[in-house]
């Protein structure tokens, strides 16, 4: 099928993460279901744009969010932009296909003390144990350096350069960056590789984190470390390991560094993915000075 050859494409030659491909997928597979059931098109090239604009309105009965349709339909655009290339369709129906429009939203966060207490020894307490070392770097590092659920799985010991205090991120597309291990994190670091080795001696996976049983990391358990470790210190609703990289550029934000620092430092493309943080930096502002300033509690 088309969208199979598509799906190897992203994997074998744009060099998609695990995470992306596993979303595009579910996006191609929902919508070819909605395509089969509704209108007995089995073959995406036979598709013409009142069939996608009819699952949006699908979508949207759904109670899907004008996020997520905006998302799927960035799969359609990726994938049907790729059928092109290829010769397989002549129209794109993608052209006069208008996605939801969604109010700016901006990141959730964990406050700066509810992140300092979650390292606090009197507020949450981890054992000298291989998992709950293990969670509490991953805490450390996801806070620390801002780095991604993807690149913390990924992560190999040979990443790790002790001898500059930095790790080598392959991040999305390919690209390394270089981030700085900094405020104990190398010898943390170093103290658990010595736990790691003598609870695996003879593991053959290189990767810095592992399952209790020696495994690599898969997302859902990572993902759930985070969850359970902030549920003590935090009752946002989302707190998952995103949460904590928005953590990490906000606070960097809330204390003056650059906007292309805080960039390099997330491995964003462009600057516009990175602005969106400076808005909560400026919201702080405005409530510190409806707080602080005679002029803005006078109400007369």
């Amino acid at each position: 099928m088309h969208q199979d050859t598509f799906i190897t494409y992203l994997e074998k030659e744009r060099r998609a993460s695990q995470h992306t491909i596993t979303a595009y997928q579910t996006d191609l597979q929902q919508f070819s279901q909605f395509l089969k059931e509704a209108y007995e098109i089995e073959d995406l090239t036979q598709v013409e744009g009142r069939q996608i604009r009819a699952w949006v309105v699908a979508l949207l009965s759904d109670g899907k969010t004008p996020r997520t349709i905006q998302r799927k339909l960035a799969t359609l655009k990726s994938c049907y932009k790729y059928f092109l290339e290829k010769g397989w369709t002549e129209k794109n129906p993608m052209q006069k296909v208008i996605a939801p429009k969604s109010g700016k939203r901006l990141p959730n966060f964990v406050q700066e003390n509810q992140m300092l207490d979650l390292f606090d020894p009197s507020k949450v307490q981890f054992k000298n144990t291989y998992p709950d070392q293990r969670n509490r770097l991953i805490l450390e590092l996801f806070y620390m350096t801002g780095i991604r659920r993807s690149e913390l799985i990924q992560l190999k010991e040979k990443d790790i350069d002790f001898a500059n205090d930095v790790l080598r991120i392959m991040g999305k597309g390919g690209k390394q960056r270089i981030v700085p291990l900094v405020l104990g994190l190398p010898d943390l670091i170093k103290q658990f590789l010595e736990l790691k080795k003598e609870k695996f001696p003879t593991t053959e996976h290189s990767e810095v984190f592992l399952t209790d049983k020696g495994k690599p990391l898969y997302p859902k358990l990572v993902y759930n470390i985070v969850r359970r470790n902030l549920s003590k210190i935090t009752t946002i609703e989302q707190r998952g390991p995103h949460v904590i990289r928005h953590s990490f550029a906000t606070h960097l934000s809330d204390h003056g560094a650059e906007l292309n620092d805080i960039k390099e430092l997330l491995g964003h493309s462009n600057l516009s993915a990175t602005q969106i943080y400076t808005h909560n930096s400026i919201e702080k502002l405005k409530r510190a000075y409806q707080q602080a300033h005679p002029k803005a509690s006078n109400k007369e």
